[in-house]
């Protein structure tokens, strides 16, 4: 009993301490404002990855690289289509021409991410069981959804 009133006081305070860390000088929450910590997100990722799909370690050593440069490749694919977008949602009144060109950048972002997709499933299955790829991409989704949850900032 005494185990269980310990543990649960460490986590108690253990989420006011990383709530504390989280505030600013000014005791604003401004997560918006951090810089993104790539090695720290690949880390995070990886493991929670690794954990859902059960993966030995050996599998991990194969996919978990595999699955970096596939990420890696997709973002550098969609990277002109995010400029893009962000410039046309700066203007108050964007230019046709400038929407369509976004527009069809997008398009080929999506295009592109979906050949990559394809080529990286077909080397994933060399690697990996079916039953565990099948796991992948919802273990993306949900992560994606944990990670969004954690870093949006409280709507007052």
């Amino acid at each position: 009993m005494n185990k269980i009133i310990v543990i649960a006081l460490a986590a108690f305070l253990g989420m006011f301490a990383l709530d504390a860390r989280a505030q600013q000088p000014d005791g604003r929450n401004d997560k918006r404002h951090r810089h993104f910590d790539k090695e720290l997100f690949e880390t995070k990722i990886n493991a929670f990855i690794t954990a859902e799909l059960g993966l030995t370690p050996e599998e991990a050593a194969k996919f978990i690289p595999l699955c970096n440069e596939f990420r890696q490749k997709v973002f550098e694919a969609g990277r002109n289509c995010r400029r893009l977008s962000r410039e046309v949602q700066k203007k108050k009144s964007p230019a046709e021409s400038d929407c369509l060109k976004s527009i069809d950048e997008c398009l080929e972002a999506g295009i592109r991410e979906a050949e990559l997709t394809k080529e990286y499933y077909e080397q994933f299955k060399k690697v990996l069981p079916p039953e565990k790829l099948c796991k992948y991409r919802d273990a993306e989704h949900k992560f994606a959804r944990i990670f969004m949850e954690d870093t949006a900032t409280p709507r007052n």
